[in-house]
């Protein structure tokens, strides 16, 4: 019997459907999370579970939690997936201050979350219930998107959704306001708001239902103008709007003290109130945030190579930053273009694989002052900075 391949060991958590152990598969040895689904005799599959299923097999992203097998019995339905030692809510208790992560810990996940979410977006997928719990961390410090079990493909022809998704905390303005016509910003909504919560250690909007909720957020954010609500009932005509106090909207400088201007302001376009200003993960994932330097370090001397400090793989679309510490890499201009068309994002010059140097001296070889000028300009397309080993980006020593 196929269930027989693995061999089930203790019990993780338990959800409102589905409870969690830890297994081991006899055939790899390779330790698995097993998601057991009881089922009911007469009511069949539970379709949270059909859903899961049907999606995470078209969803495959380093980024997205990965659906190794599918076992089907009378009584149960088995998900074998691969195994992560805990969620993002369990790793900011026990690594935070507070619940708050080091700022370099925030820059790495966040990036992560957008890569999951935007993978997910351009496969026509909302999530709906991004939040901590449902953010998975392996030992590699890989943050992977899991429990899909509210999660839609929002291709035609369906294009209205329940609005009772999304734990409260996370739940965007436009859905607390009945919306059912949301799209890809109601996950971009629930990225802020994880994206806050690991710098301050506690959720930014805790409300205790819907209307406490809606009160929390204009707390914050201000009370939006009555031309961005009419906007927004254009948009949703279903939405209920309401007579909301009057509150300005308070500096996120003040209210996250430790976020960098660059972390605030991509927050601020994350946290839009109307969702149709709100950013998409594909243009957040290129936001300067992601590649400013935290700590600016003298350039080294002249003909010295220290290991190249590149955080994030990312540099902003429209403007290559300019940092006191790095020598900016003369790139070949067709080559990252084709490294753009291949990975999606512009990508530094330093994982573009190099020309060879007799690439560049066909015509015959070069001797004297004209060879010096062709090593110096080999050797000044690499690109170096003080301080960080290559690795992962945006991680700490394993």
């Amino acid at each position: 019997m196929a269930q027989m391949n693995y061999i089930q060991l203790e019990k993780l958590g338990e959800g409102t459907y589905a409870t969690v152990f830890k297994g081991r598969s006899k055939t790899t040895n390779e330790i698995v999370a097993l998601k057991e689904i009881h089922l009911d005799a007469e009511e069949g599959t539970p379709s949270t579970a059909i859903r899961e299923i049907s999606l995470l097999k078209e969803l495959k992203h380093v980024n997205v939690l990965r659906l190794h097998d599918v076992i089907h019995t009378e009584t149960k339905l088995i998900l074998v997936f691969e195994f992560c030692e805990q969620d993002l809510k369990r790793y900011m208790d026990q690594h935070g201050t507070r619940g708050a992560l080091e700022l370099s810990t925030v820059k790495s996940f966040m990036f992560q979350l957008l890569k999951g979410t935007n993978f997910c977006h351009e496969n026509q997928v909302l999530h709906r219930d991004l939040k901590p719990q449902n953010l998975l961390i392996n030992r590699r410090l890989e943050l992977k998107l899991g429990d899909f079990g509210l999660a839609r493909a929002f291709g035609v022809p369906v294009n209205t959704f329940s609005n009772e998704v999304v734990t409260l905390w996370y739940r965007a303005p436009d859905v607390l306001l009945g919306s059912r016509t949301y799209s890809t910003s109601i996950d971009i909504w629930s990225c802020g708001c994880i994206f806050a919560e690991m710098i301050s250690g506690m959720p930014l909007f805790r409300g205790k239902d819907n209307n406490d909720q809606l009160l929390h957020i204009i707390k914050i954010l201000g009370t939006p103008p009555h031309q961005t609500l009419a906007k927004m009932l254009k948009d949703s005509p279903e939405i209920q709007l309401r007579d909301l106090p009057q509150y300005p909207k308070m500096n996120l400088g003040q209210v996250l003290p430790k976020a960098s201007p660059a972390a605030i302001d991509l927050l601020e376009r994350l946290l839009k109130f109307d969702p149709s200003e709100r950013i998409s993960a594909a243009d957040a994932l290129s936001h300067p945030y992601f590649t400013e330097q935290a700590n600016a370090a003298p350039a080294p001397p002249p003909g010295s190579m220290a290991p190249p400090n590149f955080n994030f793989p990312h540099p902003n679309r429209h403007q290559q930053p300019q940092h006191a510490n790095v020598l900016q890499p003369r790139t070949n201009q067709p080559l990252q273009q084709q490294q753009h068309q291949q990975y999606g994002v512009p990508v530094p010059s330093m994982f573009i694989p190099r020309q060879p140097m007799q690439a560049q001296m066909q015509a015959q070889p070069l001797q004297g002052t004209a060879l010096q000028q062709a090593q110096t300009m080999y050797y000044n397309n690499m690109p170096y900075t003080t301080g960080q080993p290559y690795g992962h980006p945006g991680h700490q020593g394993l």
